[in-house]
């Protein structure tokens, strides 16, 4: 069975009922599952209570040393185990992993060091994760990585999930949102190929979080990954829920039947 990357934003995982419901659909989605999670909002959050800056660069978020070490409180820690917490509450058998743990994911300084402990060109030790899978375990990756230095890098969770997907050949990368899938300004959208998705970004019809997940899927879809979905928790069970975002129309029946 080919694996699915599910990527969950940091934001829902704060929500019990939330949290609840996806740990009850995670149960019943079967094996193969792999569970990427974020959590910047948390991380400025937090930083702020401690007292440490929030700085951004062109938009983009400089991780200092100390703000690496808040980072890896909140995403390998608080929400990492919040998460499997529900998820072993549900039937689940989940581990919580970083990607500093095995090596998972190794990552480069990203922009020459400009952005301080941000990594990014991710590589995945896949034969550790389809270890796990094999076991029937349901790996809960926190995207705090391993440097080529050997210290640890802060990867964006989008990118973690897409190195995930394209190193286990995933049927699917799954954007779990809290919407009902890509709306192109009259209906919410079944399928979409990516020339369809850059005119939604153009034309501004997709905007905000909505805008941010597509661009991520558009990014997914150039890096290798199959077929990318952005939709609500009821994907996990329902290959009809959500929007599929494909480069070749050919792959969105593929990936159905491997869902399905």
């Amino acid at each position: 069975m080919r694996a699915r990357v599910v990527k969950v934003g940091g934001r829902v995982v704060g929500d019990d009922a939330w949290l609840s419901r996806f740990a009850e659909l995670v149960a019943r989605a079967g094996d193969g599952l792999v569970v990427v999670h974020g959590g910047g909002l948390d991380v400025d959050e937090l930083c702020g209570r401690l007292g440490v800056p929030v700085v951004r660069q062109n938009g983009l978020r400089v991780t200092t040393p100390e703000a690496l070490d808040v980072a890896t409180l909140v995403l390998s820690g608080r929400l990492n185990k919040r998460l499997v917490r529900a998820l072993v509450s549900a039937g689940v058998d989940a581990i919580g992993i970083s990607g500093e743990d095995g090596g998972l994911l190794v990552a480069e300084i990203a922009a020459g060091g400009a952005l301080g402990r941000v990594g990014d060109r991710v590589e995945v030790r896949t034969e550790l994760l389809r270890c796990l899978l094999g076991l029937g375990l349901v790996p809960v990756v926190s995207p705090i990585s391993r440097g080529v230095d050997g210290g640890a890098l802060n990867v964006n969770a989008d990118d973690a999930a897409t190195a995930i997907a394209v190193a286990l050949d995933a049927a699917e990368l799954l954007y779990v949102t809290d919407v009902p899938g890509v709306h192109d300004g009259q209906t919410t959208r079944a399928e979409l190929d990516a020339a369809e998705a850059e005119t939604l970004l153009e034309t501004g019809i997709a905007r905000d979080g909505m805008a941010v997940k597509v661009r991520a899927a558009l990014r997914a879809l150039r890096a290798g990954v199959s077929a990318a979905r952005i939709g609500p928790v009821e994907s996990l069970v329902d290959p009809e829920a959500g929007t599929w975002l494909v480069a070749d129309r050919a792959v969105a029946s593929e990936a159905w039947e491997v869902v399905a």
